[in-house]
């Protein structure tokens, strides 16, 4: 029987850890759709729970920041059946699996995605009455620059509505502590994500937990 170094092994783990985090931050190939598939399915709960937490009214246009596979906006052109749902994603293979998921509603004229990144949104001012990011703004490059360029593109009284499956003060949030290490997540408490909005300049802000779970819904809104 062979044996296998075990510095080998050492190397291997490595980089599999490495390509599953690459996998998580920007999906991409085969394993990418795989992924793709499994936040679907596993954001689901967390983005009904999320979206209780704002008011979408039939007519809105509404932005969804980061929309990987597509699910968050399936839901809201459900919500929003007279207006119009945008989503945009860094990552070409979110974009297509996203585009497939909202394939009739596109079709309808009432569903974009396009490839871009938060950072620059190719979007005039005052466009969106609700944004909307589910698990993605732990990757964003500057969290305060990116929030601020969603404020830029939201309508006056509009909200942006980040929605988290874990949060650094939450009930189980030491034990994401290293997986978001090794995401190189911006892992953020309670009063940060406060304080990310006061400083992108957002006012009416509120923080929604659901401690029982882990999850937190933070709601801002533009003067």
């Amino acid at each position: 029987m062979t044996v296998i170094p075990k510095a080998l092994l050492v190397v291997v783990t490595i980089v599999m850890i490495l390509f599953l985090t690459r996998q998580c931050r920007r999906p991409a190939w085969w394993p990418g759709r795989f992924f793709l598939r499994v936040m679907n399915s596993s954001h689901s709960g967390l983005t009904d729970w999320g979206l209780t937490h704002v008011r979408i009214e039939s007519h809105f246009t509404i932005l969804d920041v980061g929309c990987g596979g597509g699910r968050t906006m399936f839901k809201l052109s459900a919500m929003a059946g007279e207006g119009k749902v945008y989503g945009i994603d860094y990552s070409a293979a979110s974009v297509a699996a996203s585009r497939r998921t909202n394939r009739r509603a596109i079709e309808e004229g009432r569903v974009d995605v396009r490839q871009a990144s938060v950072s620059s949104l190719p979007f005039p001012d005052g466009t969106f009455d609700v944004v909307t990011a589910v698990e993605t703004h732990y990757y964003w490059p500057d969290p305060v620059a990116d929030t601020r360029e969603i404020l830029r593109t939201l309508k006056p009284g509009g909200r942006l509505v980040m929605i988290a499956e874990t949060y650094r003060d939450s009930r189980l949030g030491w034990f994401y502590q290293l997986p978001m290490k090794l995401l190189r997540a911006t892992y953020m408490s309670v009063e940060e994500h406060r304080e990310l909005f006061s400083k992108a300049g957002f006012s009416g802000i509120e923080m929604f937990e659901e401690r029982a779970r882990g999850w937190l819904c933070a709601v801002a809104r533009r003067t």
